[in-house]
């Protein structure tokens, strides 16, 4: 199913004179990191932002020295220093009364294993930052190892066969850390997504997002498909729309259908999941019905 970019939403004088992707990009059709940019885009608007990404699909993006497609300030940081190079970024520019909103972009591997050290320790401190991983739940600039995001019976090359162990609940370890603020994004619901990014980016303090990020390459997925297998990660409860509060205040922002068909075609449209055969009964038996505890569900574990 095809998707309007922002859902056909105007360009207007309150927005970026120019995006934060640029055209002429090395990312692949479809790349569901591309839609995310272009969203986080909107959302910043005129507001001075600087960019830390690791070493992961997004900074491949900005292409050879000396041209960049990148229309904001990027440091483009190692696997595991991406939250300390942010925090240095944050801390200069309060020293200097600047009012530049610092942003980390990773992806699950510099996040949920690589670097999460230093993102850890980056939320316990409660730095100004605003932490955005976007979850491809592979290893997909380095040719589609598993990560500890990659759920259970995804084939990666490293798992052929499919992950055996469940993916990790990254958010609510953040949380967990009684940051002002941790949420999940889904890009099929825009209005929603364009509210939590606008309220981040305006909240001081230690800010994550979790974007659940289509890649047709690692996915095995049509690239005209991503926002679509979004919806039906929502729709079957696989994938939680939610935000916390210092912690503790869980507000649930799409109630999901917990529909079995939307379940079934999320897996029949992905060629990851065909070699392990994934049992959907047991899948759906252990998405928990209590929207009130989210932190302990393991997102598309």
């Amino acid at each position: 199913m095809l998707e309007p970019v922002l859902e056909g939403m105007a360009q207007t004088d309150l927005d970026r004179c120019e995006p934060l992707l640029r055209p002429g990009n090395t990312n692949c059709g479809g790349c569901g990191m591309s839609i995310a940019w272009h969203t986080l885009s909107r959302a910043i608007a005129h507001r001075p932002v600087q960019i830390t990404i690791p070493a992961c699909c997004a900074i491949v993006a900005a292409g050879p020295f000396p041209s960049s497609a990148y229309g904001a300030p990027i440091v483009a940081t190692t696997f595991a220093a991406t939250a300390a190079v942010a925090t240095g970024l944050a801390q200069a520019a309060r020293l200097n009364g600047e009012d530049t909103r610092v942003i980390c972009w990773a992806g699950d591997g510099g996040t949920y294993d690589i670097g999460m050290a230093t993102v850890s320790a980056a939320a316990e401190r409660d730095e100004d930052i605003l932490y955005v991983c976007y979850d491809n739940e592979i290893y997909g600039n380095t040719g589609g190892q598993r990560s500890s995001a990659t759920p259970v019976g995804a084939a990666t090359t490293t798992t052929p066969f499919g992950k055996k162990k469940r993916k990790k609940d990254m958010v609510g370890i953040m949380a967990a850390h009684g940051v002002p603020y941790t949420a999940t994004i889904s890009m099929a619901h825009l209005d929603d997504a364009m509210r939590k990014l606008r309220y981040a980016l305006d909240l001081r303090g230690f800010r994550f997002i979790h974007i659940l990020s289509p890649c047709p390459t690692g996915w095995k997925s049509e690239p005209a498909e991503g926002i679509e297998l979004v919806r039906l990660a929502v729709q079957s409860g696989l994938y939680a729309v939610y935000e916390i509060f210092d912690g503790d205040r869980v507000v649930i922002n799409v109630q999901p259908d917990m529909s079995k068909d939307a379940l079934e075609r999320y897996f029949a449209a992905q060629g990851r999941f065909r070699k392990a055969k994934v049992d959907l009964e047991q899948v759906q038996a252990e998405i928990p019905r209590d929207p009130l505890r989210p932190t302990q569900r393991g997102i598309l574990r």
